[in-house]
């Protein structure tokens, strides 16, 4: 029992790590999707490959992935008994803010496609930072255990 138990775990992990990869890839990639879109003029049809292919990341990849990271990361927690463990509470956090940071980026997605281009090339390229340090604390986090 105890090493079916252990193999479960060690599938659990690797689905969330895995998947979390795939997560990662897409916030790295829809902000600098941006950049690129908002080169082009609206209604052309560079703007219109641009508006499908900012869409099949969200839908393809990034939805997918966020979803399967957060149902793998909740079992990972209730089978190792992590919930009153500080650092676990720190990973939550910042795996909050990056949860919102891909709902932004999904209505930022909806704005361009209407048109709009609320923000310039350059708060777009800092913007594209956010994903690589929260994913470097949450590494530490998970394993340091600093907390």
């Amino acid at each position: 029992m105890q090493g079916a138990l252990a193999m479960t775990y060690l599938w659990l992990k690797a689905g969330h790590i895995i998947f979390v990869i795939f997560w990662m890839a897409g916030l790295f990639m829809l902000p600098r999707y941006f950049i690129y879109h908002q080169e082009s003029d609206v209604g052309s049809p560079e703007d219109a490959k641009w508006i499908d292919r900012e869409r099949k990341l969200l839908k393809i990849i990034l939805n997918p992935s966020i979803i399967v990271v957060w149902v793998l990361g909740i079992l990972l927690a209730t089978t190792q008994h992590l919930w009153a463990e500080p650092w676990l509470h720190a990973k939550l956090f910042l795996v909050l803010l990056l949860s919102g940071y891909h709902g932004w980026m999904a209505g930022y997605a909806k704005k361009l496609a209407r048109g709009e281009r609320p923000l310039r090339d350059k708060q777009l390229r800092l913007l594209n930072e956010v994903p690589g340090i929260v994913a470097a604390l949450i590494v530490v986090l998970v394993i340091v255990r600093p907390i």
